[in-house]
């Protein structure tokens, strides 16, 4: 069974965000990038289980700049077999998409999975444009995968309760909360990481259909008020005339 797993990097939670040159660029500058979480604790851990289980072999694969390699290799050392980065900057959600579609193709896997979403963008797109382009079925937001020879058995939580879905391979999924549980890298799995194979291949010749024009960060919270909590009809007056909640 070959899968193949799409990972991207993501800010740190706790890195502080900026953007440059008109507020069109996101500052990279001091900023500490990880393996984007949905795509790390869901579907690469669970795509090393079903390895585990039944056999085969895991790739991950990113579009992405050789700064992009310490990323990869982190993902390498949670267990995956190698590692793909398509030599591109990773302008759109559509180019992203085509370039591991194209790849997908051309090298016959069984099941490629993403994560949900990344963090920083929330988009949630690439997952159903790669199984368009490949012309595959897709499964959103899966929190629950097995697999029973060539069949694939997933869960997804929809209003008021959980829809079971089967399908065959070679098939698309996202993966959500419940699919896995996140694995901390062992020191073997790092140092093994070093040597794994990591290749980096061209990009395939996509049009980009759409560009960033501007970023701008949230406005900036108000101050708090502190409330004498003797003072009721003090705390009354503003919720009913400052913050209009009441």
């Amino acid at each position: 069974m070959k899968i193949l797993v799409c990972i991207s990097k993501a800010p740190d939670t706790t890195s502080k965000i900026a953007f440059s040159a008109g507020n069109t660029q996101f500052d990279e500058n001091g900023v500490q990038f990880i393996v984007n979480p949905y795509d790390e604790w869901y579907a690469l851990v669970r795509a090393l289980e079903l390895k585990e289980a039944n056999g085969g072999n895991v790739t991950i694969i990113t579009v992405g700049t050789a700064g992009d390699d310490s990323v990869i290799r982190k993902a390498l050392a949670i267990g995956a077999d190698d590692a793909v980065r398509i030599d591109a900057e990773p302008t759109d959600a559509y180019f992203t998409a085509m370039q591991i579609a194209n790849y997908a193709k051309e090298n016959g896997f069984d099941i490629v999975l993403t994560g949900k979403e990344t963090i920083n963008y929330n988009g949630s797109q690439v997952g159903g444009m790669i199984a368009e382009a490949m012309d595959l079925p897709f499964v959103s937001l899966a929190a629950k995968l097995d697999m029973n020879g060539n069949t694939a058995t997933m869960e997804r939580e929809v209003t008021g309760g959980v829809q079971v879905v089967q399908v065959n391979t070679p098939f698309v999924a996202s993966c959500a909360k419940g699919m896995a549980e996140q694995r901390i890298p062992n020191m073997r799995g790092i140092m093994a990481a070093r040597t794994k194979p990591l290749n980096v291949v061209a990009p395939a010749s996509v049009d980009m259909l759409t560009s960033f024009v501007s970023y701008d960060t949230p406005d900036a919270k108000s101050s708090v008020k502190l409330i004498d909590p003797e003072n009721m009809d003090e705390l009354v007056n503003l919720l009913h005339n400052e913050a209009k909640v009441i």
